[in-house]
């Protein structure tokens, strides 16, 4: 190849999972992702409108990177993002709630809903305090009993997954969506000696060499990165901000600190002059009653005084 591809450029994804001469590597995937899960393997799909359509002029417009409906009526979406974000969650079960309830029409009955899989592939971790990079969200109670099963939302971090050897048709792909952008397709390891995977490759290859679709992907690729660069000054933005609002909380609970430690001073300033004035209370009554004993004192020598001069 001229140049290396990265598959997980949303264009090259399209191309690779969402394109009528790729479809039985959706076929492939979708097997390979929902093996556990599927009561039947997938033979066929559909390849949808990407576009979920709105019913009123008011409602949401979303679109997925890649939709199909399997024979049984059966959705599948596949979408792929690289960077993770505080609302990506809601984003991923508002696109899955939309592709759901976009299958019956004004006065459809519900029960022609289908189960509908939402596949995503993140390229940054979204939940950090769990080393597994698959996870698996479905309809249960706390106790795990299933309320309905239609289908759910299945999310595989590719930033965990590390699989030195690639046991499960589930690893090769997550490990070629990981890896592509590295890969020599003139020496290729043996876990990508596989039809499906040579078929991805050369979808790569096109990209690589065909000038129009080469540009496509670098346009793609700048586009990407100047929303990274813009997302990371923000979050740059958003962190100098928090941290001068740290800095100015700490300043306000030292400021706090010391007027606490001021009114403490005061505090035990007014309780030593309460005692210094409680002191010299007991002075003054003490010295009121020395002066009350001396007078008494002086009025019985003075009637002693006068009763000695009447004796005489």
């Amino acid at each position: 190849m001229k140049h290396r591809i990265d598959p997980k450029v949303d264009c090259v994804f399209k191309a690779l999972l969402g394109s009528e001469e790729n479809r039985n590597l959706l076929v492939h995937f979708l097997n390979a992702i929902l093996a556990s899960d599927l009561t039947a393997p997938i033979t066929a799909v559909e390849i949808l409108n990407p576009y979920n359509e709105r019913e009123f002029l008011g409602d949401k417009l979303s679109v997925v990177d890649v939709k199909a409906r399997d024979a049984h009526g059966q959705i599948y979406q596949v979408e792929i993002q690289l960077r993770s974000y505080g609302h990506l969650p809601t984003r991923i079960l508002y696109n899955w709630a939309d592709v759901y309830s976009q299958q019956l029409q004004s006065g459809n009955d519900y029960s022609l809903l289908r189960p509908t899989y939402a596949i995503w592939l993140l390229g940054e971790n979204l939940i950090p305090t769990d080393s597994a990079y698959r996870h698996v969200y479905k309809f249960r109670d706390e106790q795990g009993g299933v309320l309905i099963n239609h289908g759910g939302i299945w999310i595989l971090e590719l930033e965990k997954f590390s699989a030195h050897c690639v046991e499960t048709e589930q690893q090769r792909w997550l490990r070629f969506f990981r890896d592509g952008g590295q890969l020599d397709d003139n020496k290729l390891p043996d876990w990508m000696n596989t039809p499906e995977m040579r078929q991805a490759m050369s979808t790569l290859r096109k990209f690589s060499e065909k000038e129009r679709d080469y540009h496509a992907y670098q346009a793609r690729q700048n586009f990407i990165r100047e929303q990274n660069t813009i997302q990371w000054e923000r979050e740059q933005a958003l962190k100098e901000k928090d941290e001068a609002l740290k800095e100015k909380d700490e300043a306000l609970k030292e400021k706090d600190e010391a007027l606490k430690e001021k009114d403490e001073a005061l505090k035990e300033k007014d309780e030593a002059l309460k005692e210094k004035d409680e002191a010299l209370g007991i002075a003054l009554r003490e010295k009121r009653e020395k002066d009350e004993a001396l007078s008494e004192i002086e009025r019985l020598k003075a009637l002693l005084a006068n009763g000695a001069a009447d004796l005489h």
